[in-house]
């Protein structure tokens, strides 16, 4: 499955630039805006992998384009590259500031925007992969310990890398730390040895099989229209359960 990037520019030679130089790659699916308003409405309906923006863009700089993207339901947590055509440190401080990942002076020739390309790929992969979600429903329990001890009961919808999305969503808002506990995908071969490394042995003793509900820590990304689904990001998921999720995704059960 290919890697889909944005890449928003107000300079079209740039943009032709990378079109000629992704369109060799199997693993690349670019998509190119001259108008930052176009990206903008782009990046609200449509899930990427990474963002390749300039500061300068028609219609929507790329710090405003960039803030858009943070406060994005699809691609909050992507990986963003910010072009410029001179090393300013003040720009820079500016943009890491804003969220970007790496920095770079524009490339000035096919060669360099490949090295580029390739330099930020294993993160743009790294994002794609933990945002494969596949169906999947179990019942899950949501706590809000430090609400008064709220506690109510969901049904999940699918689940990924990264998270998992339940219903209903029990008046729950954007930004709110659950505390879930739910049964991951049952495997019936054993698990990579990775999994089944315990994080306090210096000699990586193995960790018990994982039965029974598992316990992680989430928090809600957003909430759909309707107001009944929500989807959540996990925030301290243990090696073991991921490899348990990562197979799934896989179907290496």
């Amino acid at each position: 499955m290919s890697v889909k990037i944005l890449m928003a520019d107000g300079d079209l030679a740039s943009l032709e630039l990378a079109k000629a130089t992704t369109s060799l790659l199997q693993w690349c699916d670019l998509v190119t805006f001259a108008d930052g308003r176009e990206a903008a409405d782009c990046l609200q309906t449509e899930k990427f992998d990474g963002l390749i923006v300039a500061v300068k863009v028609p219609h929507m700089d790329g710090f405003e384009l960039i803030q858009r993207v943070k406060n994005s339901r699809l691609n909050s947590g992507i990986p963003i590259v910010m072009l410029t055509v001179e090393d300013d440190i003040e720009i820079m401080r500016r943009g890491f500031k804003a969220g970007v990942t790496f920095f770079t002076v524009m490339p000035p020739n096919r060669d360099r925007f490949y090295r580029l390309i390739n330099a930020v790929r294993g993160a743009m992969e790294n994002e794609r992969r933990r945002h494969l979600r596949l169906p999947y429903h179990t019942s899950v329990t949501c706590n809000l310990g430090d609400q008064g001890g709220r506690r109510f009961v969901s049904e999940s919808v699918d689940i990924s890398e990264g998270g998992i999305s339940v219903r209903p969503s029990g008046g729950v808002e954007v930004g709110q730390i659950l505390d879930l506990e739910f049964l991951l995908p049952q495997l019936e071969g054993p698990a990579n040895p990775v999994a089944k490394r315990s994080k306090n042995s210096l000699f990586g003793g193995r960790q018990a099989p994982l039965t029974g509900p598992q316990k992680v820590r989430a928090k809600v990304r957003y909430k759909s229209p309707s107001g009944e689904t929500i989807g959540m990001d996990f925030l301290d998921m243990t090696p073991a359960q991921r490899e348990v999720i990562k197979r799934y995704i896989a179907g290496d059960n």
